[in-house]
């Protein structure tokens, strides 16, 4: 009775152990997996943002008949924004692969705001340029709002430009930018023609306190009625007779 006591045991634990191992390997397959995938996202970053570096010498020399409004890299630098935040959910926002990609990314936002300033100057265009301040969740328990605002008005209007930087990240050009316009570490801070707002988490404040959004929307609509007037069978028949 003890040796079949014993067996017994042993067949438990020769199963909990086979249970035990083919658990760990299948973890560690997808968790091998999903670091290659992220660190495929992170080399594609970091071939986005070479190709960002040589797309602003080209713009820098472009004269003011090739550019428009829609000029700049913001496109770009919104979808390496996306890519950015999946890596550093992935990795940690502590991860040195991280903290060198949103380095180069953050340098890349200012000379981004810096190239659409010369431009502005030079051929007459005025974006709507907004240079935000931000901090993590769990010291800035608003930014997310004033980020999802941000968002609308960057999908909704070309002509605004957005700048996200993070308030407490330890790079250089960030603290002179913050020196610069001398933004106070009271967030979610916004940056419009060189004045400083604060606090700004909904649309309703971002169109009292930044007029040129409601022009922006006018000539959005105004647009889209005369697009809807061209296209109806009305204009169409018209234009027929």
């Amino acid at each position: 009775m003890k040796l079949m006591g014993t067996k017994k045991y042993l067949v438990v634990f020769i199963i909990t152990l086979a249970i035990f191992i083919t658990a760990f390997s299948v973890s560690n397959y997808f968790n091998n997996k999903r670091i290659a995938q992220v660190q495929d996202i992170a080399d594609k970053i970091s071939i986005d943002l070479l190709s960002s570096e040589t797309q602003f010498s080209l713009l820098a020399e472009s004269s003011c008949k090739d550019i428009s409004e829609a000029t700049t890299l913001s496109g770009e630098l919104n979808s390496l924004a996306e890519k950015l935040t999946y890596t550093e959910n992935e990795l940690g926002s502590n991860s040195e692969e991280v903290l060198r990609l949103k380095r180069y990314y953050s340098l890349l936002q200012i000379k981004d705001f810096l190239l659409t300033k010369r431009i502005s100057e030079k051929c007459g265009i005025k974006p709507v340029v907004i240079l935000y301040f931000y901090s993590k969740a769990e010291d800035c328990k608003e930014c997310s709002k004033t980020a999802d605002v941000l968002t609308y008005l960057r999908g909704t209007y070309p002509a605004v430009r957005v700048y996200s930087f993070d308030y407490n990240f330890d790079l250089g050009a960030i603290k002179t930018m913050i020196s610069i316009f001398k933004v106070k570490n009271t967030l979610p801070a916004i940056v419009v023609d060189d004045e400083v707002k604060y606090q700004l988490t909904d649309l309703a404040s971002f169109e009292r306190e930044i007029p040129q959004l409601k022009v922006l929307e006018l000539e959005l609509k105004k647009a889209e009625s005369l697009k809807n007037a061209t296209s109806s069978p009305t204009s169409t028949s018209t234009k027929r007779n």
